[in-house]
């Protein structure tokens, strides 16, 4: 089983590997679960505590802590010259979170959202996506192209700090809140830990334990692929719907999307030190099915300043058939590409 790039139990076969597997996979399932309930109750503290809007708190603090595995996985890749695949997994996490994670918070969470909020952030992740598809029908996409990637989080970031600073000004902090910070920050950190760690536990135990039972290597390949991108946020947008936490969800969801897009891959290009290719079904199928589901996510939302339900499911079924068509690619069924 590999961990983080490590393998670890390499000398277990057998019954012996599949048990140790079952044990982590367990482990890996109280972290991420009671990770959660720290992660969402420690940043909904602190929005609450600070009068900064949830939406934004979601966008950033949260988002950054839960692309940071993805941030440092594809950052040593880039470092190893393995960036390669840093398209088509950015547009891949990209796709997952916003069909599969906003789907499932839509349908159980459909609700009002802060218009002013969304609009910006959401219209962003548009334009983040878009532009990424105009820059790499090329068949690759130039280094140069990192620095308009990089403007558009600027121009996120910058946002942010405006939202929260207005937030900020209108709450003041008292004395027993200033108290009990430094716990809650700590339980932050923990939650995010055990998130990341019991993430990565899942997704290693899950796909030992799917190989001995027989699971199609195509079939492992992509459910971990979507799901090990995805978890963190998974982990954390089904615990803010327990905790009626709609507006961290989206914008947990929202700046992970933008982090990916317009931090990460030009990272990798940078690092990478010449254009990352283009793969032909990349383009053709990929980028297509990432706009349509940024456009069925954002557009209705701007307009009617609110979520419906209707959305959340028309995401889960463009991820459902997403991932039926990568399946049927891959054993040859059909060529996409």
């Amino acid at each position: 089983m590999e961990f983080f790039g490590f393998t670890l139990f390499g000398g277990l076969t057998g019954g012996a590997l599949l048990a140790t597997a079952a044990v982590i996979f367990v482990v890996g399932l109280v972290l991420t679960i009671k990770g959660g309930d720290w992660f969402v109750d420690s940043a909904s503290w602190f929005a609450e505590a600070t009068g900064i809007p949830k939406f934004v708190v979601g966008a950033t603090i949260v988002s950054f802590a839960t692309t940071l595995p993805e941030m440092l996985v594809s950052v040593r890749a880039a470092m190893n010259g393995s960036a390669q695949l840093a398209i088509g997994n950015a547009v891949g996490s990209v796709t997952a979170n916003t069909t599969l994670i906003m789907g499932v918070s839509l349908v159980a969470m459909a609700g009002v959202i802060g218009r002013k909020e969304f609009s910006l952030k959401g219209g962003l992740l548009l334009a983040a996506i878009v532009g990424l598809t105009v820059l790499s029908l090329s068949g690759a996409l130039p280094v140069w192209s990192a620095y308009i990637l990089w403007a558009i989080f600027l121009v996120f970031m910058i946002s942010n700090l405006i939202e929260g600073k207005k937030g900020a000004a209108e709450e003041t902090v008292d004395a027993y809140e200033k108290k009990v910070l430094p716990s809650k920050i700590l339980f932050f950190v923990l939650g995010t830990a055990c998130i990341v760690f019991g993430a990565e536990f899942l997704v290693s135990s899950g796909k030992t334990l799917a190989a001995g039972f027989g699971v199609s290597e195509a079939i492992i390949g992509f459910t971990v692929i979507a799901l090990g991108t995805s978890l963190p946020e998974l982990v954390t947008t089904l615990t803010a719907i327990r905790k009626k936490e709609n507006s961290l969800s989206v914008g947990n969801i929202i700046g992970a999307n933008i982090i990916d897009a317009t931090l990460i891959l030009p990272l990798c290009a940078v690092i990478n030190g010449q254009a990352l290719p283009v793969e032909k079904i990349n383009l053709v199928f990929d980028f297509p099915v990432c706009i349509a589901a940024c456009a069925i996510a954002i557009v209705p939302t701007i307009i009617q300043g609110r979520f419906k339900k209707w959305q959340g499911f028309a995401l889960l079924a463009v991820y459902a058939l997403y991932m039926l068509f990568l399946v049927l690619n891959e054993t040859g069924v059909i060529a996409l590409a």
